[in-house]
């Protein structure tokens, strides 16, 4: 059984790589469940609806480089490229890019002798793609 330990992600966000500002980092990818139970059914019947996704992610605050991609990107569509490796993308490495918007962003926050850090989440703002790639 293959294991792949998540250790250097690559993250592009609006054409800046932040990966190696990254602490942790989901993306969800989900639809809809919609109701499309008939009269005289005995059980539920459910249909997929739309699909959305969405980052979640946590920086370790850079001014120079997450504060000055992310606080322009408030209330904005963007490119985001991820990769469970920072390498070429290929079939074990496969590339979900989509067009998320950035709804609100804390630039810093914690206690005292805490490093500085921002957790942001991108919404679903378009299509989600997944590109995996094969080698003849």
């Amino acid at each position: 059984m293959a294991t792949q330990v998540w250790k250097n992600p690559w993250f592009n966000v609006n054409g800046v790589m932040l990966a190696c500002n990254v602490e942790s980092l989901s993306l969800s990818y989900e639809a809809e469940s919609l109701e499309a139970t008939v009269m005289g059914s005995n059980s539920r019947i459910k249909a997929g609806g739309l699909k959305s996704q969405g980052i979640d992610v946590t920086f370790f605050q850079n001014f120079a480089c997450v504060d000055a991609t992310l606080f322009g990107l408030v209330g904005c569509q963007t490119c985001i490229e991820i990769r469970a490796c920072y390498a070429c993308s290929a079939a074990a490495n496969p590339v979900w890019e989509g067009t998320f918007l950035l709804q609100s962003y804390p630039p810093f926050g914690g206690a005292v002798g805490d490093i500085l850090k921002t957790a942001v989440r991108f919404e679903s703002a378009g299509d989600l793609r997944h590109c995996a790639v094969t080698t003849a």
